[in-house]
């Protein structure tokens, strides 16, 4: 591919490839192919589908990995070219500037998502076109006969963006409600015995970390599950300025050599605590 996706905006590009997958397939599954036929601009096409071939469009998906190339180079053309806030939004940017929620309104218009096209890679457009995923390159004239109303790359686009930029904004979870999804103390692996939650960044210290700039305000709720000794032993390891600045992932926990020992030997106890009850995390 031709274009490189910056770090900070790798896991917004993984969510918006995500929205566009779901609609390209959906298109792909029912639309007729374009009785046009033209040349692929990109190596990572899928061959154009026969003109004769006008109510199936299995060829063009059949092969699994060669439809991930074609979505992926759909991806990578489209975001690369968005605006460069659209990118790396995230809920902390989009709730301190409201002048994003008035640049982008949800849910977001062909209209909007025309502005977006105007420095894209024609090839892409003609791509949407050849392979029946659009079937008007303005909204109002299609290219093929078909009782399907005129599907536009703005038309197309407008839905994608906006469920791209509903889930980039969406807020994190709160610390109880990632419960769900950890079964076994994050350090040591035990999971027999009552998980507490770990704030990684401590809430002693949320205000000072925030305003020296070492953490974003919406990353303040990252918690970690963790069994009651390996909850004391990190705060014992650390202290609140030191975990936030320095430790604020499990990853981070894991590498240093105390934290391994600890979970080495607490992980080969088999007893089950005595306590029932939940602690509050810290």
């Amino acid at each position: 591919m031709s274009h490189q996706i910056p770090d900070e905006a790798i896991a917004n590009y993984e969510q918006f490839r995500d929205s566009l997958s779901l609609v390209i397939i959906g298109r792909l599954t029912r639309a007729p192919v374009s009785k046009t036929k033209r040349r692929a601009k990109s190596k990572t096409q899928p061959s154009p589908a026969t003109p004769d071939n006008t109510s199936d469009i299995t060829n063009v998906a059949t092969d699994a990995e060669e439809l991930s190339d074609f979505i992926d180079y759909l991806a990578i053309e489209i975001f690369t070219s968005l605006p460069a806030d659209l990118q790396t939004v995230d809920h902390h940017t989009w709730s301190s500037d409201p002048s994003l929620q008035t640049k982008y309104p949800l849910p977001l218009t062909a209209e909007t998502a025309t502005r977006f096209l105007i420095t894209l890679d024609p090839s892409v457009t003609d791509s949407l076109l050849t392979y029946g995923i659009t079937n008007s390159s303005a909204g109002s004239s299609p290219t093929i006969t078909s009782s399907e109303p005129p599907i536009s790359p703005s038309d197309l686009l407008a839905p994608v963006l906006s469920a791209y930029l509903t889930t980039a904004t969406t807020p994190p979870p709160p610390p109880a409600s990632t419960k769900g999804k950890v079964t076994a103390c994050e350090l040591c692996g035990r999971d027999w015995i009552n998980l507490t939650y770990h704030h990684l960044i401590p809430r002693m210290v949320h205000a000072k970390v925030v305003k020296r700039g070492w953490h974003r305000a919406d990353e303040l709720q990252n918690v970690a599950w963790l069994c009651g000794a390996c909850h004391r032993f990190v705060h014992h390891f650390a202290g609140h300025e030191e975990l936030a600045r320095s430790y604020y992932t499990v990853g981070l926990l894991r590498e240093q050599p105390e934290i391994e020992a600890w979970v080495a030997w607490v992980g080969r106890l088999r007893w089950k605590g005595l306590g029932t009850g939940r602690r509050k995390g810290v």
